[in-house]
């Protein structure tokens, strides 16, 4: 059996709202409803896991009601960080559960059927899969000087061939997920694959989607608008 955790912990500062970004509407739906139906379109069996912190569950089950939204999930408490929120996500999973288990962040709305499947399928043999897409402007490496803006900070051209802008969902093996979330934590662990990757097994990339924007600032709703 398969599963998701789709990780919905944004505070929506960014966003300059009082309403969390997962919660505002793109289309007339809020953005979270939209990444779940996703999923679900995907897999009809899939085991969706939502994590949330415990201040917006409320609010949450409320906009369900509002909107009639009937897609199936078992609910889990966000954590301190991303890292403790899917460990709290992964709680939710049996411990000899076999299969894939992909996380998502629940402001991504617009993975292709064909990018889910993809990584499903792949980390079957893989183990732990990524989606990626090329990075399409040239990138400079700053080697002084804290900010791009700052006339001193000293900068070089770096090969853009050689890196991609890593998306999700990221999926992998359930016990090797399970195995690498048992380790402490530390502030590399910037997502799931740099978790797997620090237990010492190797990261597969797949490719992703443009579309497949994360939203963050109010910039980032005008184009999910324009996705719709």
């Amino acid at each position: 059996m398969d599963y998701v955790i789709i990780v919905a912990g944004g505070k929506g500062l960014r966003m300059g709202s009082d309403i969390p970004k997962q919660f505002l509407p793109i289309g007339g739906k809020p953005v979270l409803m939209r990444t779940l139906e996703r999923f679900r379109e995907y897999d009809t069996d899939l085991q969706i896991i939502l994590v949330l912190p415990e201040a917006q569950q409320a609010y949450w089950h409320q906009l369900c009601e509002e909107y009639h939204f009937d897609v199936a999930y078992t609910l889990a408490n966000g954590g301190q960080t991303r890292f403790h929120s899917v460990q709290n996500g992964l709680a939710k999973v049996p411990d000899d559960a076999k299969g894939v288990v992909g996380v998502h962040d629940g402001v991504r709305p617009f993975p292709s059927i064909e990018v889910i499947r993809n990584c499903y399928e792949t980390a079957r043999t893989a183990k732990a899969v990524i989606p990626v897409i090329p990075v399409v402007e040239t990138v400079r490496h700053l080697t002084k000087g804290q900010t791009p803006c700052e006339a001193e900070a000293d900068s070089v051209t770096v090969p853009r061939d050689e890196y991609r802008l890593v998306q999700t969902p990221q999926t992998f093996d359930i016990q090797l997920l399970k195995a690498a979330n048992r380790q402490p934590y530390n502030d590399g662990f910037t997502d799931d694959a740099s978790v797997v990757e620090s237990y010492g097994h190797q990261i597969t990339l797949v490719e992703g989607n443009r579309e497949n924007i994360k939203i963050t600032t109010p910039y980032d709703l005008k184009i999910a608008e324009v996705l719709i």
